[in-house]
C-alpha cells in the first residue's frame, strides 16, 4: 500500500503540518526535525504529491523557452544553458521554437499558458503579441525589444559593431560591406549595424548593408550574398551578421576568385563554442552566453518575487582571434 503523509508523521514522530511544511519548505524549523521527516520519507519511499505542492504554492515550476530556431548555434548553446541552469533550480522547461511565425508563436504561448507556467524567457521577434501584454506572467526577453515593460538582456551590440568594423579597417579594408537583420525587427541587434556606419564615417569610408533574415532559406541568402560579389567585384572585407553567414560566404567567395584573408578580410558575430571548436579560423565576435543565460534567470526570478528590475542589462564581448580578418 502506498505510503500517505500520515505515515510520514507518525515515523518521524511529528504532525502532519510539521511534514507539509518541510515539504513546502514553509516556516522555520530545526534542522533535526528536517532530517528526521527526510529519513522517514525515504524509509518509507514515500513520493510527495507535487500536483497538491504546487497548488499549495500557486506555482507550478515550469518555465517556458521561446526562441526563433534552436538549429541557429546561438540560440540552440543559449537554450541549451538556460535549460541547464534552470533544471539545477529545480525547474522543468518547455521550449518551443517559433520560427519567426506569429501564429506559431501565438499557438505555444497559449499552450504555456494552458499549463499554468510560472514565467517565460523570450528571444523571439513578434512584439505584438497579445498575450506579452498580460500583466501577471513575468517575462524576460534576450535581444529583443516586447514592450516598456519587459527587461532586456543583451550582450553590447555597439561594442561588437565597433570591434568588428574597427578591424576590418586597421588590417587595411576600405571597402567594407555588412550584412545585418531586417529592419523591422525591433532589436537591440540594429545597434552593430549602427556602430558599422558609424566606424566608417569616422573613416570617411562609405557603409554598405545587405539586410539578411537569418530565417529565410539558405538558397534565398545565397542568392543575396552571390549579388554582394556580383554588385561590389572590388569588395576588400565583409562583417556578417552571424557567423553562419559568414560560413556561407566564405565558400561563395571562392567561386568569386577571393581569398580569405589575402583579398577579402571577413569577421561574423556571435562565437559560439562549437562555431569556435569546428570553424576556429573565423574571426568573430563572442557574446558572453554563460552571462546572459545566468542574468536572464536571475532577473525571471526576481520578477516572479515581485522585485524591482531594470529595463536592459548589457555585457560586454569580445573577438575571437581567427585567421580571416
Amino acid at each position: 500500500m502506498k505510503p500517505k503523509l500520515d505515515d510520514v508523521a507518525k515515523l518521524a514522530n511529528v504532525s502532519k503540518t510539521t511534514v507539509s511544511r518541510v515539504l513546502n519548505k514553509r516556516g522555520y524549523l530545526s534542522q533535526e526535525t528536517i532530517d528526521k521527516v527526510y529519513d522517514a520519507m525515504a524509509k518509507l519511499n514515500y513520493q510527495p504529491n507535487t500536483v497538491a505542492r504546487q497548488l499549495y504554492n500557486k506555482k507550478t515550476q515550469i518555465i517556458g523557452l521561446i526562441f526563433p530556431t534552436v538549429t541557429n548555434p546561438f540560440f540552440g548553446e543559449l537554450v541549451e544553458e538556460l535549460e541547464k541552469k534552470l533544471y539545477l533550480q529545480g525547474y522543468k522547461v518547455i521550449i518551443g521554437n517559433s520560427m519567426n511565425d506569429p501564429e506559431k508563436e501565438t499557438n505555444y504561448l497559449n499552450q504555456l499558458l494552458s499549463n499554468q507556467v510560472d514565467g517565460l524567457i523570450v528571444g523571439t521577434h513578434n512584439r505584438d503579441i497579445e498575450q506579452y501584454k498580460n500583466d501577471n506572467l513575468p517575462i524576460v526577453a534576450i535581444d529583443q525589444i516586447m514592450n516598456e515593460d519587459i527587461p532586456i538582456i543583451e550582450s553590447d551590440n555597439y561594442l561588437g559593431g565597433q570591434l568588428a568594423t574597427e578591424r576590418l579597417i586597421n588590417k587595411g579594408a576600405k571597402k567594407i560591406i555588412h550584412t545585418s537583420g531586417p529592419d523591422y525587427l525591433n532589436s537591440p541587434t540594429h545597434r552593430r549595424r549602427l556602430a558599422y556606419e558609424d566606424k566608417m564615417r569616422e573613416h570617411g569610408l562609405n557603409p554598405i548593408s545587405y539586410s539578411v533574415d537569418f530565417n529565410i532559406p539558405y538558397e534565398d541568402k545565397i542568392q543575396i550574398f552571390n549579388r554582394i560579389f556580383k554588385e561590389h567585384p572590388d569588395v576588400e572585407g565583409i562583417f556578417a551578421s552571424n557567423d553562419l553567414d559568414a560560413a556561407l560566404i566564405m565558400n561563395i567567395a571562392k567561386n568569386y576568385n577571393k581569398k580569405i584573408p589575402e583579398n577579402l578580410l571577413l569577421v561574423g558575430y556571435d562565437g559560439t563554442k562549437i562555431m569556435r571548436t569546428v570553424f576556429s579560423e573565423l574571426t568573430t565576435i563572442i557574446q558572453p552566453i554563460d552571462e546572459i543565460s545566468t542574468k536572464a534567470i536571475e532577473v525571471l526570478n526576481d520578477r516572479m518575487e515581485n522585485k524591482d528590475t531594470l529595463k536592459e542589462y548589457i555585457f560586454p564581448v569580445t573577438v575571437w582571434e581567427g585567421g580571416t580578418c
